[in-house]
């Protein structure tokens, strides 16, 4: 049925096909009836799936990723599709229109997406007035970035500005310096303006009556000594973990005619392209830090197998998104069902 959907969808712009169908999903939810049939089709509710992360307990380990509900408009539909936990964001202090359109592109002999977004949101507040209309029990993060004005030297400001106000509104933060779409962010990995980042927003954190966890992403595309980098900062600045990978500026391994890669031009590749070197950041991680500190793994889920290869590699949670889009709701539920084949 989905892949028939996928078939009709794909033949129109990705960007305008992303809102026309969460806005056919938030009216389909307003027929009687509708959400408890969505809840019969994609709903696995088991207590073996539940999950304890950084204190907060998860009813299943598949989550969305950030990027899907970006203003956090859609997350109390989305919460029908299955997911344990809806990641919303990137939000950024001021809204800001995003890199000029086309701006988000199918690779389908990849399975996979190029997109260069650029942290489009309407800004935190403005998110803020949708999570005071939260009607669904379902855990929510809050991955925060930087505007692309703001200089790298004064970017703890706005991470601190959306960390300040987005606190009463959400259960875990998510620190993005990873995006390739902004220009100079992925800077920020370096580990010196790193640790100054995170250890003034841990502080900040802890300041607070009952702290959050905070999460950093980090992308595929870093060394090994990048990566042990990480795992002392984690330590240093006893944040709650990594998120594990965003999307990957490779594209090496790419099938889909060199021509086509090359006129689409700048962004970054998710989906099935990055799906082994995700697992692989994922393992070493964990390996590396003698699994110190939880892992949410992202990048290329797109059946049962790659999401029980991430939880092999390290991972405590995983995430899906361009899965989500090839594969349907659907995969949310079949991967929760393998996790419970094994459990």
């Amino acid at each position: 049925m989905y892949a028939l959907l996928r078939k009709f969808l794909f033949q129109f712009d990705p960007e305008k096909v992303h809102y026309w169908t969460t806005d056919m999903l938030g009216f389909v939810l307003k027929i009687p009836f509708a959400k408890s049939i969505f809840k019969s089709l994609f709903f696995v509710e088991d207590p073996r799936l539940e999950r304890t992360v950084a204190g907060l307990k998860f009813k299943n380990p598949v989550g969305l990723a950030a990027g899907f509900d970006k203003n956090a408009r859609m997350y109390n539909d989305l919460f029908y599709c299955g997911f344990g936990f809806i990641e919303i964001g990137t939000l950024t202090p001021k809204g800001q229109p995003g890199n000029e359109k086309p701006r988000l592109f199918r690779i389908k002999d990849d399975s996979g997406i190029i997109n260069r977004m650029g942290f489009n949101n309407d800004g935190v507040e403005e998110a803020i007035t949708h999570l005071k209309n939260k009607k669904v029990d379902i855990l929510i993060g809050g991955n925060i970035g930087k505007n692309k004005v703001t200089p790298n030297e004064q970017a703890t400001n706005d991470y601190i500005l959306c960390f300040d106000a987005l606190f009463p509104y959400v259960d875990y933060f998510v620190v993005n310096v990873s995006s390739p779409n902004t220009p100079n962010l992925r800077d920020l990995q370096e580990k010196e303006p790193l640790k100054l980042l995170l250890s003034t927003l841990q502080s900040k954190n802890e300041q607070q009556e009952k702290s959050k966890p905070i999460f950093l992403k980090i992308a595929p595309d870093l060394t090994d000594s990048q990566l042990d980098d990480i795992v002392e900062i984690v330590a240093e600045t006893k944040i709650a973990g990594v998120i594990a990978t965003n999307t990957t500026i490779q594209r090496d391994h790419l099938v889909t005619d060199k021509k086509v890669v090359e006129e689409i031009g700048a962004g970054g590749v998710s989906g099935k392209p990055v799906t082994k070197r995700s697992t692989e950041v994922i393992r070493y991680l964990s390996q590396k830090s003698n699994q110190a500190f939880p892992i949410i793994g992202v990048g290329g889920i797109h059946s049962e197998k790659d999401a029980l290869e991430k939880l092999e590699a390290g991972a405590s949670l995983l995430q899906v998104y361009t899965g989500f889009i090839y594969e349907g709701p659907g995969l949310v539920k079949r991967i929760n069902k393998a996790i419970l084949a094994q459990a």
